[in-house]
């Protein structure tokens, strides 16, 4: 190649780098009207709440790629669309194949959804045996009470009323709880008998034993050998407030099948090409979740600040940046699913990135950044990369802004999943408030002026991220455990599992656990459930959190958790909170 060619060349190039830069204009980050608008929007009804895997989430989904769309983003997911979908949970529920056939001395078959359903979480399998009554299927040290004290269930069937005695009522017995005592004490099988048959997905937690729910009236025709009904061992029970388990004389053959669903939620990621010849095969990634909590019991969770806000402010930004021509690096604006349910949208997107995570320079994250209202702006992840501290403070000065850079990279948000890749990142935060994962999070409560500066700040950023030189990532160690959002804490003391709002009272699934905490220090890990914590009966988060604040650092309590079908005993010592 001649050096007269050679010069030609870095001519033209200068030209069209010229030519593109003169094609750029001021990026006008988002206005407080348009970011309130669109939270607006991410509230309304039809949304019901943006919980991944539903209706309401999918609508979510659409509605940002409409969006992404129309501000001329290109598609950034999957088969060129603006999804980027995965596998959010596998579930199982009884299939049309279970059966409940009492085999002798009379020979019937109980009808599936009337007589009796399996419970969603029973395992799949079938046995037949002997029917054993075996009272309210409790078995308790203080007060002393044993309902299967005298008779032998190994191998047989046992049947059971729901609920508990009148004399233990203060106990709160639960479903688990019978089924984790009926195991261990052989059972091939229980049916708890109640007034009606609950819905599958109130009964999803699997105890590894076959189980099913039957009416009072079924149960009285498994009874009628005995010459009894439930309605008189019921009140013997009552009246001599001790134990009294029978053989029925009723032989049965239970069979459950098991369905499994696959239900599916996506990230929605649209991507600004970069402008710059020399940059443009490098990546930002600006995020945020755009999930809640959807509906629970029948309550929506709107879900405004946490994280219909950061969504709005990604949103803006997209379009400003759009607006203004793009960045001199690509910009990858991705809007998480599941981030609730345990991040699991953004560890799908560090799996299969857009751009390949090492030609990603950065990802800034913005969690809940409705609600300023004159506070200082917290800012994480500082000491994640060179510079960063620096960068933030300057975008923050020109802005007025008052700022808390906290060097830490780590938190239960989706910035930690790119860190954990090796990625510097950044994380966007106006502080917690008494609406966090409740139903008061409203739009009417967000500081839209607030918002638009902590916009101002972000667009800054993100186009010194988008033309500078790169930040050299940075190891940093691990700060003593702090509270993060969605932590169950109680006043004082910190267990350190994350988990949200679910249907029914079947325990607390784990969406996560923190590391460092009295959780992960008792074996405690994503995905169990936890039963009893220091022996009070968990029927959710809100429970837990009642139950930790009574209790102080340095508490050593008692846990019992199921992980995969089976029942775990482990002590946690709690820990300070320390935010």
């Amino acid at each position: 190649m001649s050096r007269r060619f050679v010069t030609f060349l870095l001519a033209v190039l200068l030209i069209v780098a010229a030519a593109v830069a003169s094609a750029r204009t001021a990026v006008v980050p988002p206005q407080a009207a348009s970011l309130a608008e669109s939270v607006n929007a991410l509230t309304t009804p039809e949304m019901d709440g943006r919980r991944s895997g539903t209706p309401g989430g999918d609508h979510a989904a659409r509605r940002l790629a409409d969006w992404l769309a129309a501000a001329g983003l290109r598609p950034g997911g999957d088969a060129g669309s603006f999804l980027q979908t995965f596998v959010l949970e596998t579930s199982s529920r009884p299939g049309p194949a279970s059966s409940l056939d009492l085999l002798g001395p009379t020979l019937r078959k109980l009808d599936f959804g009337r007589d009796w359903i399996a419970h969603g979480g029973s395992p799949a399998g079938e046995v037949s045996g002997e029917v054993v009554f075996v009272g309210y299927g409790i078995e308790m040290a203080d007060p002393a009470y044993d309902d299967y004290a005298g008779v032998d269930v190994r191998g047989k069937i046992a049947l059971a009323l729901d609920g508990a005695p009148a004399q233990l009522a203060s106990a709160r017995i639960g479903r688990l709880d019978k089924l984790i005592t009926a195991k261990r004490r052989g059972a091939a099988a229980l049916l708890i008998v109640g007034d009606d048959l609950p819905a599958p997905d109130k009964t999803a937690v699997e105890v590894g034993l076959l189980s099913g729910a039957v009416t009072r009236e079924a149960a009285d025709v498994v009874l009628a050998p005995s010459g009894r009904t439930i309605a008189d061992v019921t009140r013997a029970l009552s009246a001599a407030r001790v134990p009294a388990p029978f053989a029925t004389g009723t032989r049965a053959h239970l069979r459950v099948e098991r369905v499994t669903d696959e239900t599916r939620a996506a990230n929605v990621i649209g991507i600004l090409p970069g402008v710059d010849p020399a940059l443009a095969s490098e990546a930002v990634v600006v995020g945020a979740h755009y999930d809640h909590l959807g509906r629970v019991d029948g309550v929506v969770y709107p879900g405004a600040d946490d994280n219909g806000s950061g969504t709005a402010v990604v949103l803006g930004l997209a379009r400003a940046f759009a607006a203004a021509g793009g960045a001199g690096r690509t910009l990858v604006f991705a809007f998480f699913g599941a981030e609730e349910l345990g991040l699991i949208g953004s560890r799908h997107y560090v799996n299969r990135p857009a751009v390949p995570l090492d030609r990603t320079v950065g990802m800034v994250n913005f969690d809940m950044v409705g609600r300023l209202q004159g506070r200082p702006l917290h800012v994480g992840g500082g000491d994640s990369g060179s510079r960063l501290r620096a960068l933030v403070s300057d975008a923050a000065q020109a802005d007025g802004v008052t700022l808390d850079v906290d060097g830490s990279p780590y938190g239960p948000s989706d910035h930690s999943r790119f860190y954990a890749a090796g990625v510097p990142v950044l994380f966007f935060f106006t502080g917690g408030h008494g609406d966090y994962h409740r139903p008061g999070d409203t739009a009417d409560k967000i500081d839209a002026t607030g918002m638009a500066r902590v916009a101002s700040v972000g667009a800054r950023v993100i186009e010194r991220l988008a033309a500078e030189s790169r930040p050299a990532y940075a190891q940093v160690t691990r700060p003593a455990r702090r509270q993060g959002a969605g932590a169950a804490a109680g006043g004082g003391a910190l267990l350190g599992v994350v988990a949200v709002p679910r249907p029914g009272t079947d325990g607390l699934k784990l969406s996560s656990v923190m590391p460092g905490t009295a959780a992960e220090r008792a074996g405690m890990r994503e995905g169990d459930v936890i039963v009893r914590f220091a022996g009070a009966t968990v029927d959710g988060l809100e429970e837990l959190r009642a139950l930790i604040l009574d209790r102080q650092p340095g508490d050593t309590v008692s846990v019992l958790y199921l992980r995969a079908g089976d029942a775990h005993t482990t002590s946690a010592t709690l820990g300070p909170r320390t935010d």
